[in-house]
């Protein structure tokens, strides 16, 4: 797959980290993190993409992946236990390897359990099935988030049912439920049918009215000229700022010396990918994370088997009484919680940033609060519900993916990989309000966004046009005939049989995999490692993954039955 010009992924992934530290400010990213980046290392088996895609991505993560590095490295000179320690601490290099880090971006694709793996139709039967109402396991139903011709010529809509598929196609005028229909062609043309009988503002006006998520598909030039594009495209990646003062400095407990996060407990309020991405991360430093899901409330099954790695997943109803003080207690200790709902949802309940800083202020601990949302947090779609495919629509990332496949109409990337870097954007943010929180006290509120991670990919530049040229005449027959309409799994399977083909030796080597045997699953799950290394500290999983809902609410998780194999 050779290129008209040099690139370089490893040189480009350092510009990015240069750029990241350029753009933020000293509270959302501390100024230290740029005066390491001498001990910074990107290495690269290929040092080129891998994804058939326009833009930086395993590039932008990679960056992300450093400046997550850095901050952990320089909280563990906050929790140093001696001079020489800490010196050692200072000097520790951070290391981030491109294939990691571009498994990282695709890594629901590669994880597996019992050996199969998402796109294996008999892996239903080894998971917990939190698709409660078939939003998932419908073809019919699960086509109610897609993207689609409108009436107007030249202009789609993304619809989403996410998680309850009703809504969405009853506003179309179309039935909750429809057997008869067998295939992707025969389901599709039924439901772009009936989109493409109203205009984008009339589907705007339905999904405001129903509070459903879906958006127009813009080009990115249109989106910035829109009031939310110019207000967001001035906003840096993610952001930290201060809740309260009044609370003393609060050093990492560091119960296991090796291990930076340990005795740090996480309280995770998310669904699907890049909130417990978030949190996954943190597990990964060591942090006690208890992933805390309604059961009332639905989930995709397969997504926990790698979302869930290194945690405890408990079940609470946090609209009844004894749901709350159950999860109140759990607040009594908590030092990070990390919110993936839609704005607002949480401070109905009484548990938003500012509610919960005013608790740490009674209880004499500052706690760090980590918001990720879709559309941002500025700007007037900020309270808009969202998933990746509804940022990726927004911000001009599908249509550009369409014109780098050669056609003039959008078409959704492959893989949740907005979703992951999200994730890791949001972990920086969790990080960095440690740090502030060890070093200066008080209560701090991080925020990430898909769309803002989208607008780093945008604000970073594509790929250049050789690379581009590359990638494009390498793909399959197969992924030259993906169009508007198919599904994000769909778009996944297709361009993940052209990577098992193209890359043999990266697509599932399996030193990319950790294995465990998954008492809560009763069979082995494997998921991709840690992407970053740092020098004197474990990075890795501290038990398997279960499915939600697996454990007692509670942070004494007692001894494991889990084991590494």
């Amino acid at each position: 797959m050779a290129t008209t010009e040099h690139y370089s992924s490893k040189e480009e992934a350092a510009r990015i980290f240069q750029y990241l530290v350029g753009v933020l400010d000293p509270v959302s990213l501390p100024p230290e993190v740029a005066r390491r980046q001498s001990k910074i290392s990107f290495t690269a088996a290929r040092d080129a993409p891998y994804f058939p895609i326009p833009f930086k991505e395993t590039e932008a993560t990679a960056a992300l992946k450093a400046v997550e590095g850095t901050v952990a490295a320089l909280l563990a000179e906050t929790s140093s236990s001696s001079d020489a320690s800490a010196v050692a601490a200072s000097d520790a290099r951070v290391h981030v390897d491109l294939e990691k880090t571009t498994a990282f971006l695709f890594q629901a694709y590669l994880a597996r359990v019992g050996g199969l793996g998402k796109l294996d139709k008999q892996v239903k039967g080894l998971l917990k099935d939190t698709d409660l109402l078939q939003a998932q396991s419908d073809p019919y139903r699960r086509m109610s988030a897609s993207l689609y011709r409108t009436k107007e010529r030249g202009e789609y809509y993304h619809i989403h049912g996410s998680l309850e598929a009703s809504t969405t196609l009853n506003m179309i005028g179309l039935a909750s439920h429809r057997p008869d229909l067998k295939t992707h062609e025969e389901i599709a043309n039924v439901i772009e049918g009936a989109v493409e009988k109203f205009t984008v503002d009339e589907l705007e006006a339905l999904n405001k009215e129903n509070r459903q998520a879906g958006v127009k598909a813009f080009k990115h030039a249109d989106f910035i000229n829109t009031p939310h594009g110019k207000t967001n495209m001035a906003l840096p990646p993610w952001s930290v700022e201060s809740l309260e003062s009044a609370t003393p400095k609060t050093p990492l407990p560091r119960t296991q010396s090796d291990r930076l996060l340990s005795g740090i407990k996480v309280l995770e309020l998310c669904r699907i990918i890049a909130g417990p991405i978030i949190t996954r991360i943190l597990g990964e430093y060591g942090a006690d994370v208890l992933k805390v899901t309604s059961p009332h409330l639905s989930d995709v099954p397969f997504f926990q088997v790698d979302g869930n790695m290194g945690k405890h997943a408990t079940e609470l109803d946090l609209k009844t009484p004894d749901g709350r003080a159950r999860f109140e207690a759990l607040l009594d200790d908590v030092d990070v919680v990390v919110d993936g709902y839609r704005p607002g949802a949480l401070e109905k309940l009484g548990y938003g940033p500012r509610q919960l800083a005013a608790r740490a202020a009674k209880r004499g601990k500052g706690v760090v609060y980590v918001s990720e949302n879709c559309f941002g947090y500025h700007g007037e779609w900020a309270d808009r519900p969202g998933w990746q495919q509804i940022a990726d629509c927004v911000t001009g990332i599908a249509w550009a993916q369409g014109l780098f496949l050669g056609l003039a109409e959008p078409v959704v990337p492959p893989f949740p990989l907005s979703d992951y870097g999200t994730g890791c954007a949001g972990a920086v943010a969790a990080l960095v309000g440690l740090y502030h929180r060890a070093t200066r006290g008080g209560s701090w509120h991080g925020r990430a966004s898909l769309l803002h991670y989208d607008l780093l990919l945008f604000k970073v530049g594509a790929l250049p046009a050789g690379v581009q040229d590359a990638l494009r005449g390498a793909v399959s027959d197969e992924v030259r005939a993906l169009r508007h309409a198919h599904s994000v799994d769909h778009v996944s399977g297709t361009t993940l049989r052209w990577m098992r083909d193209a890359f043999p030796d990266f697509v599932d080597n399996p030193k990319y995999l950790d294995r465990w045997y998954a008492a809560a699953y009763g069979t082995e799950v494997a998921a991709v490692r840690p992407v970053v290394e740092i020098d004197g500290l474990e990075i890795s999983f501290q038990r398997a993954s279960r499915p939600n809902g697996a454990d007692a609410p509670t942070w004494d998780f007692g001894v494991e039955q889990d084991y590494r194999r």
